[in-house]
């Protein structure tokens, strides 16, 4: 993921690592962060979600991701944003330069086992946007910015601080985070996640693919 990508995520990354620093697989999920990580991400190696995929787009397959996920929540919109961010952040650690000392660590992220991750990962929807990338990564990235952005706008609204909290750590990351460089569909992305927060908040019927066919439709008006 590069810098951009990984800003707003910055401030729920730090905020689960405070939270909790040890994960244990469960077989049986409970309604919890973590019960939902396992589940959404068993699901995404599943039999049935592999028959979806050879059936229906990725922006289907996005909504269908989200639909379980919402339906795992009880549709708490809050809970299945949080949970959708880590759920689809295509690396299971990350690479941070320490402040002051200047010292490297890696830390690890929420994550089953490798193997399972490995097949999450390839079963994660790539074609998000009509420019992504034609290869096997493509924009898969984007899908963590999106909900990361959704769950920021959704719960934290007032004055927009959602904005002010991307632009502080977009900054203070630069010095942060060790990997990655500027990709433009990062901006796209956080702000379609934006869009899909105040479509849900107006109809709580709205699916992600919606708010990425926003992008497809200025993409073609300003490349006829």
């Amino acid at each position: 993921m590069n810098i951009y990508s990984q800003n707003k995520l910055t401030f729920l990354i730090i905020a689960l690592i405070i939270i909790s620093s040890r994960i244990t697989a469960q077989q049986k999920y409970d309604k919890s962060f973590y019960g939902g990580l396992f589940y959404l991400t068993n699901y995404m190696t599943s039999e049935e979600y592999k028959l979806f995929l050879h059936t229906h787009n990725d922006l289907e397959t996005v909504d269908h991701i989200y639909e379980k996920a919402l339906s795992f929540f009880d549709e708490d919109y809050s809970e299945t944003f949080f949970c959708l961010t880590f759920v689809l952040i295509p690396y299971n650690k990350i690479l941070m330069r320490l402040p002051v000392i200047g010292s490297q660590v890696t830390v690890p992220l929420p994550s089953p086992s490798r193997k399972i991750f490995d097949e999450k990962l390839k079963n994660t929807p790539k074609r998000l946007f009509n420019d992504s990338p034609p290869n096997d990564f493509g924009d898969k990235d984007k899908l963590a910015h999106f909900f990361a952005n959704a769950f920021l706008h959704y719960d934290i609204s007032f004055f927009n601080l959602s904005e002010f909290l991307g632009i502080f750590v977009e900054y203070y990351e630069q010095g942060f985070f060790l990997q990655g460089d500027f990709d433009i569909r990062d901006l796209i992305a956080n702000h379609l996640g934006e869009i899909f927060a105040e479509m849900v908040n107006k109809n709580k019927n709205a699916k992600p693919s919606g708010a990425f066919k926003i992008y497809q439709l200025l993409f073609f008006r300003i490349y006829p």
